[in-house]
């Protein structure tokens, strides 16, 4: 993936006006030493800031979409930047054959970030490569498969698998928490002990950065007191943070064979395997689900429990309220059912 360039900042500078670019003549009536040092500092402080305007897993799937891109035009001696639209709808049809529309949308908004970084014109917005992805569409279809929900039932039985040791403890407040809330598990690894607050209604969360809050503006979210000690989300979390003993530092931590705590917090990459070792051991395939079983789970059994729509989605905190009503739609699919009601 193409990286930001000083250039696109900083005009270089020559030892005389004559050479210099004209954007440089323009700002400057000649380079100083001092004028360069601020420049630098600008240059640094504008790649930072380019750095940090997309997540991390964001800017991992763009630079892996585009070494794919690279490769693949290597392999059939096209250049890839700039690339041109034929290409580009050659490259989509061939992928077309082992990868899903959702991969292949991803791709071509990785072509056309590179080639807009680039200043150039994007390929991926050509007529051709619209109709040949529309073409895709109708004959893959766009139904996302995502991982499989799990309800109130199934929680039930992982957390009975939490043993009573310092392991067991944290992952009872992962499991509990990241359901009640519907927290995605990126949100639930980057949470500081200075996120939470207890009070007499139950636990407030406050949430610095999420995915759908990008801009740092922060949000917080209820966790009422459960009805049942043992699936009390805010008695879960409450019991970890005493077995820390900290009052700062990330909530959700490494705990190593010999019972030590780490300091670091968890990846969200964890938080998933979390999540499917304690399905394993409650009995289920571990394969369907992930850290977002927890979310889609949480909105699935809202919806069979009947609560409304608007407050499961102000719980979520969706970015598409399109995903989280497949959930609610899939969990009412027997409610008020016309075949259920026609005497079979």
């Amino acid at each position: 993936m193409p990286t930001l360039r000083p250039r696109r900042f900083a005009p270089q500078h020559s030892s005389s006006a004559a050479s210099a670019p004209p954007s440089a003549i323009v700002r400057w009536s000649g380079p100083t030493d001092a004028g360069a040092i601020v420049l630098a500092a600008a240059t640094e402080r504008a790649r930072q800031y380019y750095g940090q305007s997309k997540s991390k897993n964001t800017l991992r799937a763009y630079a892996a979409d585009w070494r794919h891109f690279e490769a693949w035009c290597t392999e059939v001696g096209r250049p890839a930047l700039p690339s041109d639209p034929e290409t580009v709808a050659l490259y989509i049809s061939d992928l077309a054959a082992t990868s899903r529309v959702s991969t292949i949308q991803r791709r071509l908004t990785t072509i056309n970030k590179a080639h807009e970084t680039e200043s150039l014109t994007s390929p991926a917005r050509h007529p051709l490569v619209k109709d040949v992805l529309d073409g895709i569409k109708r004959e893959l279809g766009v139904f996302q498969r995502g991982k499989t929900p799990l309800l109130l039932p199934d929680i039930r039985r992982m957390i009975d698998t939490c043993e009573d040791t310092i392991t067991g403890v944290r992952d009872r407040a992962i499991l509990l928490l990241g359901f009640s809330g519907a927290f995605r598990r990126s949100e639930l690894a980057a949470l500081a002990i200075s996120d939470l607050t207890v009070g007499g209604e139950g636990l407030v969360v406050f949430l610095a950065r999420s995915k759908t809050d990008q801009e740092g503006q922060g949000v917080k979210k209820a966790i009422p007191y459960g009805q049942h000690a043992a699936t009390c989300p805010v008695r879960a979390i409450d019991a970890w943070i005493d077995v820390l003993g900290e009052a700062s530092g990330p909530v959700f931590r490494r705990v190593y064979a010999t019972g030590r705590i780490g300091t670091q917090a968890l990846s969200d990459r964890t938080v998933a395997l979390i999540v499917k070792k304690a399905a394993c051991a409650a009995g289920l395939d571990p394969r369907p689900y992930a850290g977002h079983s927890l979310r889609s789970g949480f909105a699935t059994q809202a919806a069979i429990s009947g609560v409304s729509e608007r407050a499961i989605l102000k719980q979520g905190n969706w970015a598409s309220e399109r995903m989280a009503r497949r959930y609610i739609r899939d969990a009412n699919l027997f409610r008020d059912n016309a075949a259920g009601q026609i005497g079979l």
